[in-house]
C-alpha cells in the first residue's frame, strides 16, 4: 500500500497550478462551488479493443490521508514568484491547513473492462478540492490501467500458459517497479520475480538463478548440482549460458541425480536465441530423456506480439517470463487520461452542464453529471451508454459521441448495469477494499463477456459506447450556441 510505501505525506504529488487555481478560487470567495469532474482516455491503448482499469485503491490511499502537513505548508511558504515575493499570502496557507476531505467519488471498480470516452471516475465537491486531487488521481490512473491492459493483452495469447512478472530491474523507478508488478498480476500474470511487491501486495513470487551463477563454478554441471542441491524444490536451470543444447544435456543429468532422490526439476530456461527452434528441439530432448514433467519458461524481451508469433509457430514454451515489454509499456508508455470538469452547481444547488470546445472533435468533452450503463445479456456485454443522471425519461438510444452517423438502441426489458459506484461520501471512504486475487477474478469474468472480436491484437472490432440521446442532442446545442458567440 502506498501509505506503507512513502511516509511523508502525498497531499503535494499535484502540479503548481493546482495549487495557483485553488489560490484563485479562494481569493474570489469562490473556491466552495460545488463542481464535477470525470476522468476518462480518449484512445484505447496499445491499439487495443478496451482496457483495464486499475489503480483505484492506491488512489483511496492517498485519498484517505489527503491533508497539508506542516511540512507541507513550511514548504509552500518558500515558494516565490519571479520577482521575489511569497507565490501564497500567509491567509492562503492557513486555509490550506485546515482542509477537510470532502468529495464524493464514483468509479468504476478495478479490474473492469473499460473504454474510451467513458468516465471510470466521477468526483463531485468544492471546485478547489476537486483541483487539488486531479494530478495524483491522473497519475495512478493511468501507469496502473496501462500496465493491467499489457498485461491482459499477454495473458490472452498465452491461453492458459503460466506469465512471470521478470520487470524489477528494467521498470521506471521503484514505484513503477511496484506498480507494474500488482498491475500486472490483476491483468493476469502469475506471478513476480519484485520481492517487495511479493511482500506488500501479497503475490507470489518466483525466480531461478541468472548467468553469473553459472559463471561463479567451475563448470556448468557443477553449477546446476550446486543449484539443485540447495533448491531442491525449486530448481529452474538457466541452460544458454554458453551454448543451449549442451546446457540441456547438463540439466537432463542434474534432473537424472535428482530423481534419484526423489527430487524432479521444475524447468529450464533459455533467454535468447531462436525461442521457437530452441523450445522445439528442447522439447524432443527433454522428452526423449523420458522428462515430459520438465517445462519449458523462455524470456527475451517478450510481448504479446512476440508470444503470438511464437505461438503460431508451434513453440514448445509453457511458461513465459516477461519483463520490460510489460512493466513499461514498451510500445505505447502512456494512456492519456484526462480529468475535465463537466457541470457546476449554481446558488439555487441547481446543476448548469459546462462544455469546453476544441477545433478537434474528439476533445470537446461530454456536459452533464455522468454514469455510465452497460447493457448486457447472459452471456456477452453490448454496448455502453454514457449519460446524464440529472436527465429523467432516459432512452436507451446512444450516439456515438464522434460520430453521429453511428447510433444504437437496446431494449427496454434489457438487463444493464451501471458502473460507476460509491466509493467517497463527503470524503470519507464507503467502499470495501477487494483482495487482488478477487480483482483478478474479476476482470477473468469481465473478458469472459467482451466478444472475441474486441480481443483480438490487431484490428479489433470496436465496441459500442454512446451517449444517451438526450445528453447527445443537448451537448450538440451547447456546441452551436458556443460557436454563434
Amino acid at each position: 500500500m502506498i501509505k506503507n510505501i512513502y511516509k511523508t505525506s502525498l497531499s503535494l504529488l499535484t502540479d503548481l497550478y493546482q495549487l495557483t487555481m485553488t489560490y484563485g478560487y479562494w481569493k474570489k470567495g469562490i473556491h466552495n462551488n460545488y463542481a464535477s469532474f470525470n476522468l476518462f482516455f480518449r484512445k484505447n491503448p496499445f491499439g487495443s479493443g478496451y482496457a483495464v482499469a486499475c489503480g483505484l485503491e492506491n488512489i483511496i490511499n492517498v485519498l484517505e490521508s489527503f491533508k497539508f502537513t506542516k511540512s507541507d505548508l513550511d514548504y509552500l511558504r518558500t515558494l516565490k514568484t519571479d520577482k521575489g515575493t511569497n507565490l501564497f499570502s500567509k491567509e492562503f496557507i492557513s486555509f490550506l491547513s485546515n482542509i477537510k476531505f470532502e468529495c464524493d467519488i464514483e468509479a468504476v471498480e478495478e479490474g473492469r473492462v473499460v473504454f474510451a470516452n467513458e468516465p471510470i471516475i466521477r468526483v463531485n465537491g468544492p471546485i478547489y478540492q476537486c483541483q487539488l486531487i486531479e494530478s495524483a488521481i491522473l497519475n495512478i490512473f493511468n501507469f496502473n490501467s496501462l500496465i493491467a491492459t499489457k498485461s491482459a493483452r499477454i495473458n490472452h495469447v498465452s491461453n492458459g500458459d503460466p506469465i512471470l512478472e521478470f520487470g524489477l530491474r528494467r521498470a521506471q523507478g521503484i514505484d513503477g517497479a511496484l506498480s507494474a508488478s500488482r498491475s500486472s498480476y490483476i491483468g493476469g500474470t502469475s506471478k513476480t520475480s519484485n520481492v517487495l511487491a511479493g511482500k506488500i501486495y501479497g503475490i507470489p513470487v518466483s525466480g531461478t538463478h541468472s548467468h553469473s551463477w553459472v559463471m561463479a563454478f567451475d563448470s556448468e554441471l557443477s553449477s546446476f548440482r550446486n543449484y539443485a542441491e540447495i533448491m531442491p524444490d525449486n530448481t529452474i536451470l538457466l541452460v544458454d549460458t554458453f551454448d543451449t543444447i549442451e546446457g540441456v544435456k547438463n540439466a537432463i543429468t542434474v534432473a537424472k541425480e535428482m530423481e534419484k532422490k526423489d527430487k524432479k526439476i521444475i524447468g529450464v530456461r533459455i533467454d535468447s536465441g531462436d525461442l521457437a527452434y530452441l523450445s522445439k528441439k528442447i522439447r524432443k530432448i527433454l522428452d526423449d530423456n523420458s522428462l515430459k514433467y520438465v517445462k519449458i519458461i523462455a524470456s527475451n524481451d517478450i510481448d504479446e506480439h512476440i508470444l503470438e508469433s511464437l505461438k503460431l509457430q508451434g513453440s514448445k514454451i509453457s511458461v513465459w517470463g516477461i519483463g520490460t515489454r510489460l512493466v513499461t509499456a514498451y510500445d505505447n508508455p502512456s494512456l492519456g487520461a484526462v480529468y475535465k470538469l463537466s457541470a457546476i452547481k449554481d446558488s439555487n444547488g441547481k446543476w448548469i452542464n459546462k462544455i469546453k470546445l476544441s477545433e478537434q472533435k474528439i476533445k470537446i468533452n461530454n456536459p452533464g453529471v455522468h454514469q455510465v450503463r452497460r447493457f448486457k445479456n447472459n452471456s456477452k456485454f453490448l454496448g455502453d451508454m454514457i449519460y446524464d443522471i440529472n436527465n429523467t425519461n432516459l432512452s436507451n438510444n446512444m450516439v456515438d459521441p464522434n460520430d453521429s452517423t453511428k447510433s444504437k438502441s437496446f431494449k427496454d426489458d434489457i438487463d444493464y448495469e451501471n458502473l460507476l459506484i460509491p466509493i467517497f461520501k463527503k470524503g470519507k471512504c464507503t467502499y470495501e477494499k477487494p483482495s487482488l486475487n478477487v480483482i483478478k477474478e474479476r476482470l477473468k469474468s469481465d473478458l469472459s463477456h467482451l466478444d472475441e472480436s474486441h480481443k483480438r491484437l490487431k484490428n479489433p472490432h470496436i465496441y459500442p459506447v454512446g451517449l444517451e440521446k438526450k445528453l447527445f442532442d443537448q451537448k450538440q446545442s451547447m456546441i452551436i450556441k458556443l460557436r454563434k458567440n
